[in-house]
């Protein structure tokens, strides 16, 4: 039989042992929760080498942290030398293509032979499509490598969603669509000039697959979170399996290939709403047109 007293001070010899343990457990996170604090603010310095674990640990998380500010260095450098490249195509291409749309404006004013013209004409279309090109690539690089950064601040919508309308609506007139907006409300966080870019390229996408004759409704609504902009059209529509795709970039439905574009502009559209803590949805069935909403975070982000 085991007597009283040796129990007790096995109990007592136990939970000494068990407190030690957890003095020791206690020290050790202390040492890690210091470590990362350390490394957070870039002040993290290796101890005086021993043989222990915990020693071992501060050797490996020292060689992390310098891997990843080389890392990070390298990064920086990258996206300068991207932002050169961006600058100099800019740059370089932006003369020659206004030469070769200035000689063909001049040939097609100068060209009297039928059997020419179409051929000028289409020298001309096909430069002005290589410019949109190269300034539509040029833009999604920019914001991909954070060349040009968004700025948000809070602002009312209507000025904005106006401009962006009155941009498109002698384009729309020429083709018979009546493009009508209610009274914009409403305050968001929003970069006015890329917003009103990309409410542009859905205006233009709704122009451009609307019929002769349609209307195009835009209009706002104010939500406890988010300030959303409608663009409603009475085009061909989209099919349901096509619509997570229409935002990917060069993407092109094979409903719309008679139709000039080049699948750059619902992807400027997104990229623009996510980098300022928004989204964008879009709703629509074959036949009964589309209804595309671009949602501003109303709060700035920190």
């Amino acid at each position: 039989m085991i007597s009283k007293k040796f129990k007790r001070c096995m109990k007592k010899d136990v939970s000494g042992k068990h407190k030690r343990v957890l003095r020791k457990h206690k020290s050790i996170m202390d040492c890690l929760e210091e470590m990362l604090e350390d490394a957070i603010n870039d002040t993290f310095e290796e101890k005086d080498y021993d043989e222990s674990r915990l020693s071992r640990l501060e050797v490996k998380w020292k060689r992390f942290l310098s891997s990843s500010v080389t890392s990070r260095h390298r990064i920086l450098e990258d996206q300068q030398r991207i932002k050169s490249l961006i600058s100099d195509i800019s740059h370089q291409t932006r003369t020659p293509l206004s030469n070769i749309l200035l000689y063909s404006e001049l040939l097609q004013e100068k060209e009297k032979d039928p059997a020419l013209l179409p051929i000028v004409q289409n020298i001309k279309e096909q430069s002005e499509k290589l410019d949109f090109l190269i300034r539509s690539l040029i833009k999604a690089s920019r914001l991909e490598s954070d060349v040009l950064a968004l700025c948000p601040k809070k602002q009312p919508v209507a000025p904005m969603a106006e401009a962006a309308i009155a941009s498109l609506r002698e384009e729309a007139e020429r083709k018979g669509i009546k493009i009508s907006g209610d009274d914009f409300w409403g305050t968001a966080c929003f970069d006015k000039k890329w917003t009103q870019e990309a409410l542009e390229n859905m205006i233009d996408n709704a122009v451009k697959y609307s019929p002769q004759g349609s209307e195009i409704k835009v209009w706002t609504t104010d939500y406890e979170m988010f300030a959303a902009i409608h663009i409603k059209d009475q085009g061909s529509g989209i099919r349901e399996e096509e619509q997570c795709r229409i935002f990917e970039r060069f993407y092109r439905s094979m409903d719309a290939a008679e139709e000039k574009g080049l699948g750059l502009g619902l992807y400027l559209v997104r990229e623009i709403a996510i980098r300022q803590g928004g989204y964008v949805r879009v709703k629509s069935k074959p036949g009964m047109g589309s209804t595309f909403s671009f949602y501003m975070n109303k709060n700035e982000r920190r």
